[in-house]
């Protein structure tokens, strides 16, 4: 149902701030090691994708397995990367990377799924945003390691923002249901007070 969807909101908003959070850390401590950067990437990774999985089940008519296995495939990233924190600048780029069209697939997948709802666009542009950094990130893994981080710095705020605005928006619909729900619920509490008073 959307209820479970819009209850689930501020699952959407911790993940935006978590990555906010993993963007802005790229760009106060760029002279940091690459691992302890990527250990600070794997917990993001494994947590954002528990939040897409809690996501996918909270789906209406169903769970959307899209964001599900974009879930999964997020904690599969985050352990590999937990399993070798030490990889060169390469491979983490491509790790990133395969992360980054993962998310970004499920994201637009659901979004496209959910299209009667309104400003499921946030959803859908932050997935293409992750598909396009994603496959950047694959072409040209030989950058340097300061332009690497930058770039992930630059995707995990955008991806923050958007995830923070898409919760944000599911939180002022579940408003608007309730105080729709409460119109409707007065309207007939009055309409059989008047029934009974004839």
């Amino acid at each position: 149902m959307v209820g479970n969807l819009v209850r689930n909101w501020w699952a959407f908003v911790l993940q935006g701030v978590l990555a906010i959070g993993v963007g802005v850390a790229a760009f106060a401590v760029p002279g940091a090691t690459l691992a302890a950067f990527l250990v600070v990437f794997g917990a993001y990774a494994i947590v954002g994708g528990l939040f897409e999985i809690a996501g996918g089940f909270s789906m209406p008519n169903g769970p959307k397995w899209s964001l599900v296995i974009g879930g999964i495939a997020s904690i599969a990233v985050g352990a590999i990367t937990f399993a070798s924190p030490a990889s060169t600048a390469v491979a983490a780029t491509l790790v990133v990377g395969i992360y980054a069209i993962a998310v970004g697939v499920a994201r637009t997948s659901a979004a496209y799924s959910l299209g009667r709802l309104s400003n499921t666009w946030l959803l859908g542009l932050s997935g293409i945003v992750s598909v396009v950094v994603g496959v950047l990130l694959i072409a040209a893994p030989g950058d340097g390691v300061l332009a690497v981080l930058w770039l992930i710095g630059y995707y995990t705020i955008f991806a923050g923002i958007m995830a923070i605005a898409f919760g944000l928006r599911l939180r002022g619909l579940g408003e608007d249901v309730s105080n729709l729900e409460s119109k409707l619920n007065a309207s007939s509490t009055t309409t059989g007070t008047t029934a009974t008073s004839h």
